[in-house]
């Protein structure tokens, strides 16, 4: 392990464990010693774990309350009943919707959709969004999706008024569950599937595959056909990166199923759309694309205006409209972004040195509601620590959103706040790195306190150094084009990570491109590399340690190897 105290906060870089005996399995099954040594470390010991096909994804009925839904939506669907879905304003919330909406009119259902503006009603359903849905679409039945399994009072009003609710959700749940008709969450208390990462747009889907069956065991389709649910696994690619769940083997699968079909060209027009406002090949299409291209685009809809213009791009077969609506959610995402840029300045005004806490909590009453997610997760960034943002909420309130770092579960220690004092939070959820939150506007300071008295006793100081995991050295033999494509045609992300490798080099030139970032030209072991880091201008001594990964440039249609540098350090002269 090297240290050091590089940028904002002290930082280390560590190389990821290997698995022997699962890298000594993987060569005897034909994997490249590269490879094999990569997916040793990653969880993966059996050359089955890496199929791709449908075929391979984990059984619908493995779910606990799916059988039982299909059935209910089954006989809704014989008897006509209007059903109403109830979106979140995330770009998983509204793949999910369009994965719903799409499917169950194809199954014959009457269904529509209602998606909560944020700003006036904020998330999942509330009792004032079921009195909403009342008056716009007076539904027998009520689906959530990526929201609902907090939603005691909302799911209350609705039995009240005589409205069946099915969730269909992955968060976590409370201490109590909704009198919902039924539930399907895989993180449900009892339900033994074996993914628990699965996306909101996930969990619908399989909802769907479930149906068919239903529909199928009941005879539908000795006189129609059968409708194709693969058509929509682009939209469940989108939604499970851009919600930065966890890629597990069945997670991976139903991207790299999704990534197909959009680089074939078969993705829908909202996607295509997507990708050529932001000047993007559907050709070369990655994970990384849908994360930081596609998804923003779309969680600006939900971020400034409202999700159902992010939810229209993606049901619509009409490609002159998609490309309308794409245009339109380009704009809205570069209004997010000088949003976020004041609004991260102003916050570095506030924090002009690392924090001598172990939390960050920060509020002004100027910022923008739907951008604090972002903010926070640049703070979270810079200063490794966990973070909060709030903006101004309704009369009296503020919104706050959070991200944490490893070994901050940071929905618990909201739970534990809770317990503590059950007057300060007046609603919260999330994950473990991403939570949200509601309290008054008069008990910031007091939130300030409870969080960072609460993280002192769940993390300790050792956390607080930001940890750069590696896969080691690479050899100069293997650091080449060729293994740069055979990286690129893997699905990496969240608890899956695209390969870093981590050696000295000597720095033989290097220029400012761009305003703020660095072009290089490195050396090692007389083999010269290209290679740019981004966002620093500032020159690099003459030798260091990096972190980098192996990309493909594509330049005036010729490809070449780019390292890109994501960390680097001076090298020590005991390591000269």
């Amino acid at each position: 392990m090297t240290e050091a105290c590089h940028g904002s906060v002290a930082s280390s870089v560590t190389i990821r464990a290997v698995n022997p005996e699962a890298q000594e399995h993987l060569l005897g099954q034909g994997i490249s010693p590269l490879m094999a040594r990569l997916y040793a470390a990653r969880e993966i010991h059996d050359i089955a774990q890496l199929a791709t096909d449908l075929s391979a994804l984990l059984a619908p009925q493995l779910m606990l309350g799916i059988t039982q839904m299909a059935a209910h939506l089954a006989d809704a669907i014989a008897a006509q009943r209007k059903l109403l879905i109830i979106a979140d304003y995330d770009a998983d919330g509204a793949t999910a919707c369009a994965v719903g909406l799409r499917a169950l009119r194809q199954f014959g259902a009457t269904v529509d959709y209602l998606v909560p503006n944020r700003f006036e009603y904020g998330y999942g359903l509330t009792p004032e969004i079921v009195a909403l849905a009342i008056t716009q679409h007076q539904p027998d039945i009520l689906i959530t999706v990526d929201n609902g399994i907090a939603s005691i009072d909302g799911v209350a009003a609705a039995n009240a008024a005589g409205i069946k609710v099915l969730i269909t959700d992955h968060h976590l749940p409370g201490d109590h569950l909704p009198d919902a008709w039924c539930i399907v969450n895989p993180n449900q208390p009892g339900c033994t599937f074996p993914s628990k990462h699965l996306a909101g747009v996930g969990v619908i889907f399989y909802v769907m595959l479930a149906l068919r069956a239903e529909l199928r065991e009941r005879g539908t389709y000795r006189t129609q056909t059968e409708p194709n649910l693969s058509q929509w696994l682009d939209l469940v690619a989108l939604g499970t990166v851009a919600d930065v769940v966890k890629l597990d083997d069945n997670n991976r699968r139903l991207v790299e199923q999704g990534l197909q079909r959009i680089r074939n060209g078969r993705s829908q027009a909202g996607i295509q759309a997507l990708l050529a406002a932001a000047g993007r090949e559907h050709e070369r299409v990655g994970t990384y694309d849908l994360g930081f291209v596609v998804g923003p685009r779309l969680n600006a809809a939900g971020r400034l205006t409202d999700m159902s213009l992010g939810i229209e791009c993606l049901t619509t077969n009409d490609a002159t409209r998609a490309a309308e609506i794409a245009a339109q959610l380009d704009q809205l995402n570069h209004q997010r972004r000088d949003i976020e840029a004041d609004m991260q300045a102003s916050a570095l005004a506030e924090l002009a040195e690392i924090p001598s806490g172990y939390t960050l909590s920060v509020y002004h009453p100027q910022w923008h509601q739907g951008v604090i997610g972002i903010l926070a997760s640049r703070l979270r960034e810079q200063f490794h620590r966990p973070t909060f943002a709030f903006a101004t909420g309704a009369a009296g309130e503020l919104k706050g959103s959070g991200r944490s770092i490893p070994g901050l579960h940071l929905r618990d220690a909201l739970d534990l706040i809770s317990k503590r004092q059950p007057q300060l939070i007046l609603r919260f959820g999330g994950h473990a790195a991403a939570a949200g939150l509601t309290i008054a506007e008069s008990a910031f300071a007091t939130f300030q306190h409870a969080f960072e008295s609460v993280a002192q006793e769940l993390l300790s100081a050792a956390d607080l150094t930001r940890q750069w995991v590696t896969d080691g050295p690479l050899a100069v033999t293997e650091a080449t084009l060729a293994q740069a494509d055979i990286i690129a045609t893997h699905v990496w992300g969240q608890g899956f990570p695209e390969p870093r490798f981590f050696d000295q080099f000597k720095v033989i030139h290097q220029r400012i491109v761009g305003t703020r970032h660095l072009k290089l030209r490195l050396a090692r072991e007389a083999v010269l590399f290209e290679a740019i880091l981004f966002g620093q201008a500032e020159f690099l001594p003459e030798q260091i340690e990096a972190s980098y990964r192996l990309s493909t440039n594509h330049y005036k249609g010729a490809s070449t190897l780019q390292l890109i540098i994501e960390h680097w350090q001076p090298v020590s002269e005991n390591n000269l």
